[in-house]
């Protein structure tokens, strides 16, 4: 369950680096690929947000470490508020975020204040076989979602399903999260090569 609702509540009593985590690698695209419930928050989506970004979009996670109970560490997006994070998102053209949902399907939901992009990455991503869908739950148009703090005031938000995480890699549990799969390195091309076309978009501008 959900136990904080600001990242000063959370600081406050939970100890960074063995409670949480926070990394960040800064990249020279102007987009950043952030992952703020990370780690065993919503397992997985710490280590698509890192290989997506790779050396050339910066990288963002908030990292939940304990054995248990990482659901606390549930900032909800539109009320994430952890300084370096909200500094990384102000300066950046604009961002991509990375969750989990709990649906056993394998899909994944897009949502989003950057219509263009959006179209970039659905489309990529369903030349690669995946189900993209929407859904009012997951919209990723409140101004104030992470994903939209960008100097642009706008970015795409992916919800990734557990049923298509657990094929990504080898299982969800800390050890097999390092595992991923083939499925993995198509899913990762796909967004890359989305989020290549569009870096190439915003330097013609």
């Amino acid at each position: 369950m959900q136990k904080y609702h600001s990242y000063k509540e959370l600081q406050e009593n939970e100890t960074i680096g063995k409670d949480y985590r926070i990394r960040k690698r800064y990249g020279k695209s102007g987009i950043a690929v952030m992952a703020p419930h990370g780690g065993g928050i919503e397992p997985g989506t710490t280590e698509i947000a890192e290989a997506v970004a790779g050396d050339v979009h910066t990288f963002y996670t908030f990292s939940g470490l304990k054995e248990i109970g990482n659901a606390q560490f549930h900032i909800a997006s539109k009320k994430f508020d952890e300084p370096i994070g909200i500094e990384i998102a102000k300066n950046s053209r604009t961002i991509l975020t990375i969750h989990g949902c709990r649906e056993s399907e394998k899909l994944i939901y897009i949502g989003s204040g950057d219509k263009r992009l959006k179209e970039k990455v659905r489309k990529s991503l369903l030349e690669a076989n995946f189900s993209v869908l929407e859904t009012p739950r997951f919209s990723g148009k409140n101004p104030f979602n992470i994903c939209n703090r960008s100097r642009s005031c706008m970015g795409v938000q992916l919800e990734i399903s557990a049923g298509l995480r657990r094929e990504i890699f080898r299982d969800l549990s800390r050890i097999h999260r390092k595992k991923s799969t083939r499925l993995f390195d198509q899913f990762v091309k796909a967004i890359r090569d989305a989020l290549s076309e569009h870096a190439c978009d915003l330097d013609d501008q």
